[in-house]
């Protein structure tokens, strides 16, 4: 499947992807990865660094005529989302990403592609193997562990760079350039609950809430998605008007930053009451499945039965829905200075109850720091109320825009040279790197953009092959253009 993407043009950038796809690199786990990169960047003699937390630079030289440009870093990601399909077996540990093209489209066999940020990589290792574009010094920044945490940003070495450009390739919109974006922090609650044995006039039953869209709990918040927690959470809430149920399991989402697309709960029931609970479930049924027609439809909501087990009194189990009812998800506040930016939100990304303990995890963005310290209040609060401890991590500021900016007045311009049209210039609601990197080095002159790539963070991601040779062009000219030191 790869020989049909290394056939791609621009065959340089797609062969490096192929090779960097080859190389599992899940979050948090990218020894290979890192290695692969040590091994590329010695394969050219050029230098090479790794930092105190597994970060790796290489350093590349101007090319002739262009020595006395200011330096560059061009900034990437090497770790991607693991998400698959229900039904597809993939071990993301020690698998390479099964790539095929599909028309205008390369994407992958059931699971997440790894555009998101494998196709900045790979632009910025064709950049240091080329031999015939005009470049700048180049410091290429390969960072870890983006996804879960942006560890990697968070723990640069302070000294190791010395550019005063910022390039960050880890957008997705081809005609659009960065000049923001959203921090965020998770928020996580925690409970361990008593169970209950019930007796023999209880009927166990599963509630399955699959083939949603799910995608990036950023860029894609806005577009009012199913979540498959807060669904299942309905169809839950629903049963339980009509008579008292118990909770037996709850297993619904996977990674804090991806719109959960799958859940899973068992509940338990007296048999005296089967038909009114069950009534009640095939009403919300059919108006979750009319609310999402249009959005969602492959969604499918299904109830079978199941084995019995201890589970929750009905109190607490009421409780526990009325709390993941009450958590706040999707868009919290619109930006009232830039349209159509998201300026806060939250995403119910995983709740997991097994064996009485109960563990629900949030992550909450925006690009202004005092509305996040509220929206992570009010998530707080409401899991405060049903005696769940909370806890905060992973906290990192947003990337203020700054619109003067001067590569910003570059990439313009190059854009509309090429293009014949002008970029949109906005601030994103992704948790972009660049507003740790400015704090680790102050006043970097920063902006980020990157190719059209579509379901990031789910197994519908995507990437445009003619929006790849659009972003490469791009990138060329810019660094043709980089302003003297």
């Amino acid at each position: 499947m790869s020989d049909q993407v290394r056939q791609l043009e621009p065959q340089s950038v797609w062969n490096h992807f192929a090779d960097l796809n080859a190389v599992p690199r899940p979050s948090k786990k990218e020894e290979r990865v890192r290695q692969f990169m040590v091994d590329f960047g010695n394969s050219l003699d050029l230098t090479v660094l790794e930092d105190a937390i597994g970060n790796v630079i290489i350093k590349k030289p101007a090319t002739t005529g262009m020595e006395d440009r200011q330096s560059v870093i061009l900034q990437s990601h090497l770790d991607m989302v693991h998400q698959k399909n229900n039904d597809t077996n993939f071990d993301f540990d020690n698998q390479g990403i099964e790539m095929q093209v599909d028309g205008n489209i390369v994407k992958a066999n059931g699971t997440t592609l790894g555009a998101d940020n494998g196709m900045g990589v790979a632009a910025i290792m064709a950049l240091l193997s080329s031999t015939d574009i005009a470049h700048p010094a180049i410091e290429a920044l390969f960072t870890i562990d983006e996804e879960t945490g942006m560890t990697g940003a968070k723990e640069l070495d302070k000294n190791i760079l010395t550019s005063s450009i910022l390039l960050n390739l880890d957008t997705e919109e081809d005609d659009e350039i960065d000049i923001g974006c959203a921090g965020g922090i998770d928020v996580t609650g925690v409970k361990n609950y008593a169970l209950t044995d019930l007796g023999e006039n209880f009927i166990t039953q599963k509630i399955t809430v699959k083939g949603l869209k799910g995608g990036h709990s950023g860029m894609d918040i806005h577009k009012g998605l199913g979540n498959a927690n807060k669904i299942a959470t309905r169809l839950m809430d629903a049963m339980q008007n009509q008579g008292a149920i118990h909770i037996q399991e709850f297993q619904g989402g996977s990674l804090r930053n991806a719109i959960p697309r799958e859940a899973v709960s068992i509940v338990r029931f007296r048999e005296s009451e089967k038909n009114d609970i069950l009534s009640a479930f095939q009403r919300c049924r059919t108006a979750i499945e009319k609310e999402y027609h249009s959005l969602e439809p492959n969604l499918n909501i299904s109830i079978t039965p199941a084995d019995p087990a201890p589970a929750l009194d009905d109190t607490h189990s009421k409780h526990l829905l009325y709390m993941l009812l009450g958590i706040p998800n999707g868009v919290y506040r619109w930006s009232p200075d830039f349209e159509e930016l998201v300026e806060a939100s939250n995403n119910l990304a995983r709740v997991t109850l097994k064996d009485g303990n109960l563990e629900v995890a949030c992550l909450t963005r925006s690009s202004v720091e005092s509305v996040k310290d509220d929206l992570k209040a009010s998530v707080r609060g409401v899991m405060e109320l049903n005696g769940v401890e909370v806890t905060f991590s992973g906290d990192y500021p947003g990337w203020e825009p700054k619109p003067d900016s001067a590569i910003l007045k570059v990439a313009k311009s190059k854009y509309e040279e090429l293009f014949k049209s002008v970029p949109r210039v906005v601030a994103c609601h992704a948790g972009l790197e660049c507003g740790i990197l400015g704090e680790r080095y102050p006043g970097l002159d920063m902006i980020s953009f990157g190719p059209n790539i579509r379901g990031a963070h789910s197994p519908d991601e995507h990437v445009e092959i003619e929006s790849v040779q659009k972003f490469w062009k791009l990138l060329q000219e810019i660094l043709k253009e980089i302003p003297k030191a």
